[in-house]
């Protein structure tokens, strides 16, 4: 708090001052023999006003470790104690205000308890489901011969859709908890996103679409697991919003400050007015409006989020009914995670 505003809340104070001074002067106006007391009382209210703004400026300085407890630039003024109190009113405030912070303290811990407890248990049902997931998929397999091959694909469709709904739950879950499960590695960007091109192999045969991957190659330092995570989600939205017998271009570039790894394809494109919220959480846009589409608005919210802690700049440009260019670009990082 200011010295003007401490003094704002005692305008009152002042304006009694003022009245009581007028009643001074009507006084010495109303005495005939004081009548030649004007200077004397001039003086004598000049050194009043002086007195009163005196005794104001202690009293602000006194106050002013009490006001700075208030004053903190912090996320919340419920983290904190308050132990500076030192007048009557000072301390029945700072009662209320501990009381609010032990409460807010509590109320925390409860909310920290339940989304542990709700972490826990989606984690421990992701890896339940994983189990009859596999389980059906191998079945599949057993029957494949004795169904037709147009339903084993589908149904096979299903079991890898679902499949990645489940990853993409399980690196939501642990998007929070990053810096427990990652490792920075020299990594091949071919080696990384070659598997995840072959898992999507029934996808681009139903769909006829046409796949190109550029000779070139380059090593990046980053943790694999999170970048096969990043580019799954790019590559199937890129196979989703193509449209049969399409063409999908993958590149790998080497810049003077570091690798771009680029997807574009030749699919609907994004709209302008949603170009700039696409890595928003839970948006969908227009596309993904479209019944045909089942988009979530987490796959691509969550590659950017994740590509983020690892230091990637994921970007997208995209005209619509022409195509969308999707890159990550990998910083030239040394060893120590620093860039050069």
């Amino acid at each position: 708090m200011t010295f003007i505003k401490y003094l704002k809340d005692r305008i009152l104070i002042l304006a009694g001052w003022v009245v009581l001074s007028l009643l001074l002067g009507f006084m010495v106006w109303l005495t005939p023999d004081l009548h030649n007391f004007w200077d004397n009382l001039s003086y004598l209210l000049v050194l009043q006003l002086f007195i009163v703004f005196l005794f104001f400026t202690i009293d602000y300085h006194r106050r002013k470790k009490w006001y700075k407890t208030f004053d903190k630039e912090e996320d919340s003024h419920l983290q904190h104690f308050v132990e500076s109190a030192s007048t009557e009113e000072e301390l029945l405030i700072q009662e209320y205000v501990n009381q609010q912070v032990r409460e807010h303290h509590s109320m925390m811990e409860q909310l920290l308890d339940s989304q542990k407890d709700q972490k826990d248990y989606m984690d421990s049902w992701i890896h339940e489901i994983k189990v009859p997931l596999a389980a059906v998929d191998l079945i599949l397999n057993s029957i494949e011969f004795d169904i037709p091959d147009e339903k084993f694909v589908l149904l096979q469709n299903e079991i890898q859709q679902i499949d990645e709904y489940v990853e993409q739950i399980l690196y939501y879950s642990r998007s929070d908890e990053f810096v427990n499960d990652y490792l920075i590695q020299e990594y091949s960007l071919k080696k990384i996103i070659q598997p995840i091109i072959r898992s999507q192999a029934n996808y681009f045969i139903q769909k006829n679409l046409q796949l190109t991957l550029a000779e070139a190659d380059a090593r990046v330092l980053t943790d694999s697991k999170w970048i096969e995570f990043i580019f799954r989600q790019l590559l199937s939205n890129a196979i989703k919003y193509t449209p049969d017998h399409g063409k999908i271009d993958i590149t790998i570039e080497k810049k003077n400050n570091g690798v771009a790894l680029i997807l574009q394809d030749n699919g609907i494109g994004i709209p302008s007015e949603d170009l700039g919220r696409i890595f928003d959480k839970g948006f969908t846009g227009e596309n993904g409006r479209k019944a045909q589409q089942h988009s979530t608005g987490l796959g691509l919210y969550l590659a950017k989020r994740l590509a983020g802690k690892i230091g990637v700049d994921l970007s997208a440009k995209s005209t619509m009914n022409e195509g969308t260019t999707m890159t990550l670009f990998f910083p030239q990082l040394d060893y120590y995670h620093e860039e050069r």
